[in-house]
């Protein structure tokens, strides 16, 4: 995994991973020394093959996979820049087209020689190496505040929700089950929605022809609801369906309930279940084991009780949790941003569509 995360490896990286003997783990071991390159030559997808990373010191007796192919390079090239070209999607391309295999595909070491990569003079090499470093520092940066961000904004949900002398009230008491049924027409075309796990909300599927619906029980979405995919629930499979749903469908498989206004907020309790305490009780109403055999059983949920403080103390709760979620979107749309930016660079810095000057 070093290999396909594209870790930097060095002396200090590879000591927090625990040394398994050689004879076990069917390895090899050797010195790896600065500037070899290592290689996956085989996978179950044509895509995960040629991945690498780079060894940035010496490791002496170091111990790798034998699913590991290592190079050595035969002419001068700038550590860093050889980080980047190898990871340069036009050489993954490279592998993906001349892999072969039905079940599990893999390239030769000689199909491995043919690989065309581009090598400018060192000087241009330092040079892409420090301009492409520059974004990846950035990256960086933006990855450790937003698991910073995830880590305190667990935190406050845990201290919002952890307040022991609120009233608990069972949810029977406090939500109505929407069931609006329909009977599909044939040669009518319906679309689908679906609920992403660990909390991420719902997605839309492809149309479909009432005819290929068959007697599948299905329901139209109304929104401001409640939602939740039964059979994952457990992981955090949870969402609240708005007025951009309206006019699709869901099966029987996700049932949606309606707060009482009066008593309870819908954005109060979408994230009370996204908070760990509420993940736990999805998982206690769930039984059976993992997977699609650990299933909601309604009358459980329903018989859940949960804190509700009164409704202004709920809204305020919300709207806390809500500004954080939207700080943590704006750094992950931060860094995607980069991303797609580093992207182009290499795109354009590593085919030689641009060459940079070097004084």
């Amino acid at each position: 995994m070093n290999v396909y995360n594209h870790e930097i490896i060095n002396n200090e990286s590879i000591k927090k991973y625990p040394i398994v003997s050689a004879k076990k783990a069917q390895t090899l071991s050797c010195n790896l020394l600065k500037g070899d390159i290592l290689f996956t030559p085989s996978s179950e997808t044509p895509e995960d093959i040629g991945h690498s990373v780079v060894i940035f010191e010496d490791l002496i007796n170091a111990v790798y996979s034998y699913h590991i192919m290592r190079f050595r390079p035969n002419t001068k090239i700038n550590i860093l820049y050889s980080h980047y070209f190898c990871n340069n999607q036009l050489v993954l391309n490279q592998f993906t087209k001349y892999a072969t295999g039905s079940t599990r595909f893999t390239i030769s070491v000689k199909t491995f020689s043919e690989i065309k990569v581009l090598i400018p003079p060192l000087p241009e090499q330092q040079r892409i190496a420090e301009i492409l470093s520059t974004w990846d520092e950035a990256i960086s940066l933006i990855k450790n505040s937003i698991k910073n961000l995830k880590a305190r904004n667990k935190g406050l949900a845990i201290q919002l929700f952890s307040n022991k002398k609120r009233n608990h009230i069972q949810l029977s008491k406090v939500l109505i089950r929407v069931k609006n049924s329909l009977t599909p027409e044939p040669q009518k075309k319906y679309r689908q929605i679906g609920i992403r796990s660990h909390a991420k909300g719902i997605f839309y599927k492809e149309e479909v022809t009432g005819l290929s619906l068959g007697n599948k029980s299905v329901f139209h979405i109304e929104p401001d609801c409640f939602i939740l995919n039964i059979v994952f629930a457990w992981e955090h499979a949870i969402a609240k369906t708005t007025i951009n749903e309206s006019g699709m469908i869901a099966s029987h498989r996700f049932p949606m309930y309606k707060p009482l206004g009066n008593i309870l907020d819908l954005d109060y309790l979408l994230y009370f279940f996204k908070s760990k305490k509420g993940k736990n009780l999805l998982n206690l109403a769930s039984p059976g084991g993992a997977g699609r055999n650990k299933t909601l059983g309604q009358s459980e949920f329903l018989k859940l009780q949960i804190p509700v403080p009164d409704l202004k103390e709920q809204k305020y709760i919300a709207q806390v949790l809500e500004t954080a979620d939207q700080e943590l979107k704006s750094y992950e749309t931060k860094l995607e941003t980069l991303q797609l930016q580093k992207k182009g660079l290499m795109q354009q810095l590593l085919t030689g569509k641009i060459r940079v000057n070097v004084k």
